[in-house]
């Protein structure tokens, strides 16, 4: 059972650049949509390279949609009142050029594949996040309004974890240091950040706060003063010795979400390789200061840590900044040279190399992108507005092949000009780096079949 907006869309890779800018020329905002993204059917012929490679993945959601332009899409040939003031620099990988302000990540660029051609046509933050982060659209779609609810598709994170589940006691799926919300949004938080239809018990264990204060700890994984593990343990039999109710919910197949999740929580707390895995006291300054002094990057950090403690999908949002995040409809180019870009560009690359250096970039997927991009048009507020009709996102490991461009946006990055795609695919795509067939089907609580992909996968990037 599929909701009506549920559909498999596809950007098919024969619109090639002379149709698609022709479409452009045709206005390309006015037609519809899903027209454009026709279906590729159902079935794959064999699941292609790469499936399977990987076994974790860092998802690094860029929370207000950065500017494509400004980051890994520059236009230096575009007129002034388009490309901006930063100049282009070249990466490690000749023909790749990115902003001057990533110049760490500029040279990791081989371990990259930078998808300069992602498309969609939902202008709205909440919704556009559903589609980005579950591989679907949402019930209702390009709304602020609407927040989440049991309607929603899983995030591809709850799904992963629940079929990929961690080797021991800590969540299969972690976010951080927050769940994403815009104060001008009248829906508030965005949906797709749960695991809608599945059900509560499989939403992700939210790590909140910023690890980059001095005594930081996750909430509810530290014990109470002079509580031992061996007492806490004792606390848990009698009250599963208590609940009489819930005994007999067990013995009859059943149990309930208050049951499950007391579980999980008495299994944190006395565990020690739990507490030793959320502690980045174990981390030298040194490392410490590779991925910054900062919310971003200590939540970066940490995010590593877990995928080394087996730990198979860690979210991290960028965090509540109190300025509106990447949505830069105002004073972009300050925001984004001193506020957003450097500690972004700090914790991806060190994360690039951590992984390479330790062996483990080949299963373990990175991804970094935000809900759309930003308009080719620099406001009078020297800002640039919503765009989600072309932006760009980055993907390494698991089995990606680096120092490749996926994609072509036109001179000033309106449209895309090749190989255009949807979120969909990026997200069937990181199913397919997990080993998930295409055929495969979800169930809701009720039992209700769901298609897990919302598109093809791009094996070709692999």
């Amino acid at each position: 059972m599929h909701h009506p907006d549920s559909r498999r869309w596809s950007l098919p890779h024969s619109i090639g650049r002379r149709s698609l800018l022709q479409a452009g020329a045709l206005g390309l905002a006015g037609m519809n949509w899903p027209q454009l993204l026709q279906a590729q059917g159902n079935s794959s012929e064999g699941v292609g390279p790469g499936f399977g490679r990987a076994k974790q993945c860092i998802f690094l959601f860029m929370w207000g949609g950065p500017s494509h332009i400004d980051t890994f899409d520059p236009k230096p040939n575009a007129p002034k009142e388009v490309r901006g003031p930063f100049a282009t620099i070249p990466t490690n990988v000749p023909g790749i050029e990115f902003t001057e302000h990533f110049h760490r990540t500029a040279k990791h660029a081989d371990k990259l594949c930078v998808i300069r051609s992602l498309t969609h046509d939902d202008p709205a933050h909440l919704s556009s996040v559903h589609t980005v982060l579950t591989g679907h659209l949402p019930p209702t779609n390009k709304s602020d309004a609407v927040p989440p609810s049991d309607r929603d598709t899983p995030h591809l994170g709850c799904v992963i974890g629940k079929y990929r589940p961690s080797p021991s006691a800590i969540p299969s799926c972690i976010a951080m240091p927050w769940i994403v919300s815009h104060p001008a949004a009248p829906g508030g938080m965005a949906p797709g950040q749960h695991a809608g239809w599945f059900g509560h018990q499989h939403d992700p264990f939210l790590v909140t706060g910023d690890p980059n204060q001095p005594g930081w700890k996750v909430p509810g994984l530290s014990l109470i003063d002079g509580q031992s593990p061996e007492r806490l343990g004792s606390r848990q039999a009698l009250l599963q010795a208590m609940n009489l109710q819930q005994r007999l919910a067990e013995q009859a197949g059943l149990i309930d979400q208050q049951t499950l999740q007391q579980q999980q929580a008495f299994g944190l707390l006395t565990s020690a390789t739990v507490r030793g895995a959320f502690d980045l006291q174990q981390e030298s300054a040194e490392t410490r200061d590779r991925y910054g002094r900062h919310i971003h990057g200590q939540c970066a950090l940490l995010a590593r840590r877990l995928i080394d403690h087996g730990v198979p999908f860690v979210t991290v949002n960028w965090h509540n900044d109190g300025q509106n995040f990447w949505d830069t409809h105002g004073n972009n180019f300050n925001r984004l040279q001193n506020d957003l870009i450097p500690p972004a560009d700090r914790a991806l690359s060190a994360l690039l190399e951590d992984l390479s250096q330790s062996g483990k970039l080949d299963e373990t997927l990175i991804v970094w992108v935000g809900e759309f991009g930003r308009g080719p048009k620099i406001n009078g507020s020297a800002g640039r507005e919503h765009h989600p009709r072309c932006y760009t996102g980055l993907m390494a490991g698991g089995g990606i092949r680096g120092g490749q461009i996926y994609g072509v946006s036109d001179r000033i990055g309106e449209y895309p000009a090749e190989k255009p795609i949807a979120p969909q695919n990026l997200t069937a795509t990181m199913y397919h780096a997990f080993g998930f067939d295409p055929a495969t089907k979800l169930h809701d609580t009720l039992g209700r079949p769901y298609q897990l992909y919302g598109a093809n996968p791009l094996v070709e990037l692999f």
